[in-house]
């Protein structure tokens, strides 16, 4: 279902018959995201898994708990990229998490910044957030120049925060408020 159109991209909420997409962005992509994603189980790349998921991913967005986004291009051929929102939390926080990829083929045309940025701004004000979160390893320069620009601010350091690559790793807490 088509949500959110930018210059350059069609962002969207896949439906289960869209599933091939995913798969092929993550079999292109597997090296190149490898150093920033938990180890994934053989089933990951399979099309069953990501029509199992697509179909989680529509209940989610329909009761408001996530909002997977998906970046294709304009053709709806090709994803572009990933931009993920979850973790939604309502009541006095209003707020979610913010997880994101892009294709090596699409990196360093600031695609990932005028994406976020389209999700973002949905998530402010057609959802009604107040804040959204994002953490990055240090070393990760790209992801902090992306979020940086996008207004998030640093907010802490977590110590072995999340598992990447099968090791614990620390993490830069960042947040951007509504407003």
């Amino acid at each position: 279902m088509k949500m959110i159109e930018t210059q350059r991209s069609l962002i969207e909420v896949l439906d289960r018959d869209s599933a091939h997409l995913l798969l092929n962005y993550y079999q292109d992509n597997q090296q190149h995201l490898a150093p920033w994603e938990p180890i994934r189980g053989s089933q990951y790349l399979t099309l069953e898994y990501w029509q199992e998921s697509l179909t989680a991913s529509e209940q989610a967005f329909s009761n408001g708990s996530e909002f997977k986004f998906v970046a294709l291009t304009k053709n709806r051929q090709e994803v572009i990229g990933i931009c993920n929102f979850t973790g939604v939390t309502r009541g006095a926080f209003q707020a979610c998490f913010l997880g994101y990829s892009i294709s090596q083929r699409f990196e360093g045309q600031g695609l990932m910044t005028e994406i976020l940025s389209a999700g973002i701004d949905y998530m402010f004000k057609e959802v009604g957030l107040h804040r959204i979160m994002a953490n990055y390893m240090p070393e990760n320069k790209r992801s902090a120049a992306v979020l940086a620009q996008l207004g998030f601010e640093k907010e802490g350091f977590a110590r072995d925060y999340l598992m990447i690559a099968g090791q614990w790793r620390d993490h830069v807490l960042t947040a951007k408020i509504n407003g």
